[in-house]
């Protein structure tokens, strides 16, 4: 009984974490300026939508029988259009105000996912339960990727715009 206690309190905690994340997304979709970042907070609201779902299916699948569904979803980020609006991004936006700050507390939210979904993933016993965090830590990462490399673009651009080169 213990087990399953657990079980449904990281689902609990996961579904939080993901509403918040939506929130977050959402809210600054709302407050940008900038038509790309605006796309790319959307895009990310979207994908926090997806995996709440994906979590409340788990959550009362597991509230019911007492185990997890199997992970048939398997989702890939679509690079090109994200590489795009990146780029767009970075000629919209300045280094240092609001959607950068935005993307930089975003990397926090994915880290804090990443965090949580792996850890979960390594405890876990039930192997389908194993298989639904390691694949929500695997798409979040992706999430990160996209956000780090988009903040050390922006960083650099703020480099170089203010002369912080040491040469």
């Amino acid at each position: 009984m213990e087990s399953q206690d657990k079980a449904l309190e990281v689902l609990k905690n996961a579904i939080l974490l993901e509403r918040r994340g939506k929130a977050f997304y959402s809210q600054a979709a709302r407050q940008t300026e900038s038509k790309s970042a605006k796309k790319i907070f959307e895009m990310m609201a979207e994908e926090e939508d997806e995996h709440i779902e994906f979590l409340t299916r788990q959550f009362k699948n597991y509230s019911q029988h007492h185990k997890f569904l199997k992970v048939t979803e398997h989702h890939e980020e679509d690079e090109t259009v994200m590489e795009i609006l990146s780029e767009k991004v970075k000629d919209e936006i300045n280094a240092a105000g609001f959607e950068a700050a935005a993307i930089s507390a975003a990397i926090d939210f994915e880290n804090r996912a990443i965090d949580v979904y792996s850890k979960r993933a390594e405890e876990a016993t039930d192997p389908e339960e194993k298989a639904m965090y390691q694949m929500l830590a695997d798409w979040e990462k992706g999430h990160h990727h996209l956000l780090y490399k988009l903040n050390e673009d922006l960083k650099e651009q703020i480099w170089n715009d203010n002369n912080f080169w040491p040469f």
